[in-house]
């Protein structure tokens, strides 16, 4: 006599057995999401063949992790830049037509009330670090200036803090500021060189990457938000090329067009003709944004 054993759990029909379970789900998106990351995880763990002391582990480190989070820390937000997540979601989320520039993470230190500053202005507020010239123009896919883009940019100082890690040792909103182009597309604004810095590696998260062998750094780099009525918004860096990270950040930012190179300028003219006392870096980075 055959016993069915339909819908009873076994080694080889775990996975299908779970979705089977998951069949009367009223949201249909969030059943079929289940069942992908079911059908993965088991045929991770079948591979993987982990001891109960192995799993037990696995299970110990997620709860650090959630234990880790609060107001001002999203430990889970870390281990999905680590592992790559984030920059995927975003690559789904910011497919761009050939041309337009690339997207990449928003980063934890973004401030919604940023200052409005006259083009040009020095986002620098304490006079520390090496001086820097961003410019560039904000162009569409043909090549054309578009006018009225709002430009909000930060960055981290010369030794790789963002204002808000540091209150009451930089001033509020320093090296941070909103632009907006004109009919010529230009932008400009004075800034210092930034520096690598770690992301937060004192929990399990960094943990993690020493066991794995892997450093918790992110390379140099500006922020910017772009956005310009009748164009998809951007949400982007750009990177110095030259800096010993650029191709091992610890959370994936880093594409190729993102690279804009850090000049220094020591020639007395460029330097009078920019306004300058000394040598100052230039940075020279054109944005293409995309119509919806």
């Amino acid at each position: 006599m055959t016993i069915q054993n339909d819908g009873y759990f076994t080694e080889e029909n775990s996975a299908d057995v779970v979705a089977a379970r998951n069949a009367d789900a009223k949201d249909a998106r969030l059943r079929d999401s289940v069942n992908i990351l079911v059908r993965h995880i088991h045929a991770a763990i079948k591979e993987i063949e982990p001891t109960q002391e192995e799993w037990f582990e696995t299970v110990m480190f997620l709860t650090r992790t959630g234990h880790m989070c609060d107001d001002w820390r999203q430990e889970f937000i870390l281990l999905s830049d680590v592992m790559g997540v984030s920059m995927l979601v975003d690559a789904i989320n910011n497919r761009k037509p050939s041309g337009a520039s690339e997207s990449t993470v928003l980063g934890p230190f973004h401030v919604a009330d940023a200052p409005e500053l006259p083009m040009g202005t020095n986002i620098c507020l304490d006079g520390k670090g090496e001086p820097m010239l961003v410019r560039g123009r904000i162009l569409d896919i043909d090549g054309n200036p578009i006018d009225g883009t709002k430009i909000d940019v930060w960055q981290a100082n010369d030794e790789g803090f963002y204002d808000v890690q540091q209150k009451g040792i930089q001033p509020d909103f320093n090296l941070r500021g909103v632009f907006r182009t004109g009919a010529d597309g230009v932008y400009s604004f004075r800034a210092v060189k930034p520096k690598f810095y770690p992301i937060p590696d004192d929990g399990p998260v960094g943990q993690l990457l020493g066991k794995l062998g892997r450093h918790p750094y992110r390379p140099a780099h500006f922020h910017y938000i772009l956005e310009a009525d009748g164009f998809e918004s951007l949400t982007t860096h750009i990177f110095d090329p030259d800096d010993p990270y650029i191709h091992s950040d610890s959370v994936f930012g880093v594409k190729a067009s993102l690279m804009a190179k850090f000049d220094l300028i020591e020639d007395p003219a460029a330097i009078a003709e920019a306004g300058f006392d000394g040598p100052f870096y230039l940075v020279e980075h054109d944005f293409v944004l995309a119509r919806p």
